[in-house]
C-alpha cells in the first residue's frame, strides 16, 4: 500500500513544517508520497520544501504553478499521485500519530473492492473535539451524509486513487474554487464510501483560509456555487431534511440572482421543492440583492 498526500499551499511554509512532522511521525511513514503544489507564495515556502526534501525522510515533491487556487492546485497533483490511496491535506491541517496504522488497517479491509471511492474518517480540532458527529453508518454517501443524516462538520477523506483519478474538480468561468462536494456528489452516484469513526486528522482553521472567509469565497465564485446547488436540486431528494432543502434553495436563489440566471423551474425535480422555491423566490431574491449588492 503507497499513500499519496496532496497538500496545494500558499504563504504557509512555517505550516507545511507542522505537517511535514506529523508526516514523519507515522510508523509507515516510507509508504508515502507527499507532493506538494505551491499556488505562487511569495514566502519562503520553496526553501522550505527543499530542507524536506534533502532530509530524505519521507519522498518529497514540489510543484509550483501561478495562483490559479486551490482546486487547479489538486487536480495537477492528482495527476501525478503514483500511491494506492489519496488523501487531500490542507497546509494548516495535519495527521493524528496513529492515521496511517489506522489508514491502512482500512485499506486490508477494503482494497478488493470495487464500488468504494473512499474511506471517511474524523476530523479533531486542536482541543481534541470532533468536527462534526460520529458517522451512523457503516456504509454510505457524501450527500446522504449530510442532506439526510444531518452531518455538519468535516471529514477526512481517503481516496482509492483508481477512482479518484477518473474525477477533477469542475470550476466555472475562470473561478478558482468550489465546493468539494461537487465533487463528491458526482462520485456518489456510482459509487459508496466506507464509514470510520477514528480520527486520522486536526485541524486549525486560519483567519485568511476558505472556511473563515466562506462569504468571501461565495461572491468570487458564484458559478460554480450556482452549478452545485442547481445539481442538487435536479436529484431525487427523498429523506432530505426540510432544513437542507430550505438550505439548498435559498442558496440556490442566492447564487442565481448573482449570477443573473433565469428564472425556470425545470432545474428543480422535486414537486415539493418546486413549492418552496416559488415561496422563497421573491422574498430570497430581494434579500439577495440587498446583502450582495446586486
Amino acid at each position: 500500500m503507497k499513500i499519496s498526500v496532496l497538500t496545494p499551499t500558499y504563504n504557509r511554509a512555517e505550516l507545511l513544517k507542522r505537517l511535514y512532522a506529523s508526516i514523519v511521525r507515522q510508523n509507515w511513514k516510507k509508504d508515502v508520497q507527499w507532493l506538494i503544489m505551491d499556488d505562487g507564495s511569495t514566502d519562503n515556502t520553496e526553501q522550505v520544501v527543499k530542507v524536506f526534501i534533502e532530509e530524505h525522510n519521507i519522498e518529497v515533491k514540489y510543484y509550483k504553478q501561478s495562483n490559479s487556487g486551490k482546486m487547479t492546485a489538486i487536480n495537477n497533483l492528482v495527476k501525478n499521485a503514483e500511491g494506492d490511496l489519496i488523501i487531500e491535506c490542507d497546509s494548516d491541517d495535519y495527521f493524528s500519530d496513529d492515521a496511517f496504522e489506522i489508514i491502512r488497517q482500512a485499506y486490508e479491509e477494503n482494497k478488493d473492492r470495487n464500488d468504494i471511492y473512499a474511506m471517511c474518517f474524523l476530523k479533531y480540532d486542536l482541543n481534541g473535539n470532533n468536527i462534526g458527529q460520529d458517522l451512523k453508518k457503516q456504509e454510505s454517501k457524501m450527500f446522504d451524509l449530510y442532506f439526510k443524516d444531518g452531518e455538519n462538520g468535516e471529514k477526512a477523506l481517503v481516496y482509492f486513487a483508481k477512482i479518484r483519478k477518473k474525477y477533477e474538480y469542475k470550476l466555472e468561468k475562470n473561478e478558482k474554487f468550489v465546493t468539494e462536494a461537487r465533487l463528491h456528489h458526482e462520485m456518489d452516484l456510482k459509487y459508496n464510501i466506507k464509514c470510520y469513526n477514528e480520527p486520522i486528522m486536526i485541524c486549525e482553521y486560519q483567519k485568511d483560509g476558505y472556511t473563515k472567509n466562506i462569504q468571501n469565497i461565495f461572491i468570487k465564485n458564484p458559478y460554480g456555487y450556482y452549478e452545485y446547488f442547481k445539481e442538487i436540486l435536479q436529484r431525487d431528494m427523498k429523506r432530505v431534511l426540510i432544513k437542507k432543502r430550505l438550505y439548498v434553495i435559498k442558496h440556490y436563489i442566492l447564487f442565481k440572482t448573482i449570477t443573473k440566471k433565469k428564472n425556470s423551474l425545470k432545474n428543480i425535480f422535486n414537486i415539493e421543492n418546486k413549492i418552496l422555491y416559488c415561496v422563497l423566490f421573491i422574498p430570497g431574491t430581494i434579500l439577495s440583492k440587498i446583502r450582495y449588492n446586486v
